[in-house]
């Protein structure tokens, strides 16, 4: 058993789709984060941007909606992942190092989600937006590598785990699994 350390994951909602309700919850709310963040250094980002990568003309708020989409969808998965044994397992694992041990699962949880959203950021943008823009012969309007695209996506990051580890109850699953990394017991 690796879970030992109460913490805001032992409530929340339960249940086997506890994770799409945590991701979703988590990675909506993210999403409005992250495109505050955009819409504070330009608007045209969250409004012409992200419709254009859709090969769609601005219109209203459709910007919004495909950002909160986006969002979404990224959060249920992020929610998918964390919840399979090994990454549960190895996030909730009883540990040595004095830094982690002190860390309960919410913490680590909201630090998973802060490493989700830097390999959301380094594949999407960086690399899936740039070979659609080059293959396309267009252009994003939205550069790949923009300071601001980066820490949108950890702030994401970070209100995805940090909402993941309120919203879903991971406690009875992570009692249920085993590290990865744990040895063998030898004396069997």
């Amino acid at each position: 058993m690796s879970y030992q350390i109460d913490d805001p994951t032992t409530f929340g909602v339960g249940g086997s789709l506890n994770w799409l309700v945590g991701g979703a919850v988590g990675g909506a709310i993210g999403s409005l984060l992250f495109g505050a963040v955009l819409w504070l250094v330009d608007p045209a980002i969250v409004t012409d941007a992200i419709p254009g990568i859709y090969g769609l003309e601005p219109v209203g708020t459709a910007g919004w909606a495909f950002h909160v989409a986006h969002g979404l969808i990224l959060g249920t998965v992020f929610g998918l992942l964390v919840t399979r044994g090994p990454i549960l397992g190895t996030i909730t694992a009883d540990v040595e190092t004095g830094f982690l041990a002190a860390m309960g699962p919410g913490l680590r949880l909201t630090l998973a989600g802060v490493v989700y959203g830097l390999a959301v950021w380094a594949f999407l943008p960086v690399i899936a937006l740039t070979l659609w823009a080059t293959v396309g012969g267009g252009e994003t309007g939205f550069p790949a590598f923009a300071l601001e695209s980066l820490v949108g996506h950890l702030l994401y990051g970070l209100l995805l785990g940090a909402l993941f580890a309120l919203v879903a109850e991971i406690k009875p699953k992570a009692e249920a699994t085993d590290a990865p990394f744990d040895e063998a017991d030898e004396s069997a």
